[in-house]
């Protein structure tokens, strides 16, 4: 599994590595701006990323700007719903218009920091990605 993990804090970057790392290549950003610029890399590469970390509160581009150009890219490239990068947000943001926000924009989950690591395997197995 290809996972790219998007998280500008990096206690929280090093903890979301050391749990994703188990199930899959990683690969880091820090800002929105890098997010999508590794989404189109590895998308030109033909080794799209199956499973995308979110944080919604980075710099340069937030989370729900980066997951719109995503979702904005996979629709040009006529991605099948399917075959869709599975997004899970991570936010301390945990106010309804953002989980609402987050949802209408395309994620599949959302995860309230600090991330419960139970929780995040078991909503990756509900997702159907081999945890």
């Amino acid at each position: 599994m290809r996972i790219l993990i998007a998280e500008d804090d990096l206690a929280s970057r090093k903890y979301l590595y050391k749990i994703m790392s188990a199930y899959g290549e990683c690969d880091l950003t820090v800002n929105g701006l890098e997010v999508v610029e590794a989404f189109l890399t590895a998308w030109d590469l033909g080794h799209p990323y199956d499973l995308i970390c979110l944080d919604i509160m980075m710099p340069r581009v937030d989370g729900i700007k980066a997951l719109q150009a995503i979702r904005d890219l996979e629709r040009q490239k006529k991605v099948k719903d399917e075959a869709r990068a599975k997004v899970i947000m991570i936010t301390a943001l945990n106010d309804k218009e953002t989980v609402f926000n987050s949802f209408e924009t395309g994620c599949e989950a959302f995860a309230a920091k600090p991330v419960d690591t139970a929780k995040l395997l078991e909503v990756m197995r509900e997702l159907g990605l081999k945890v």
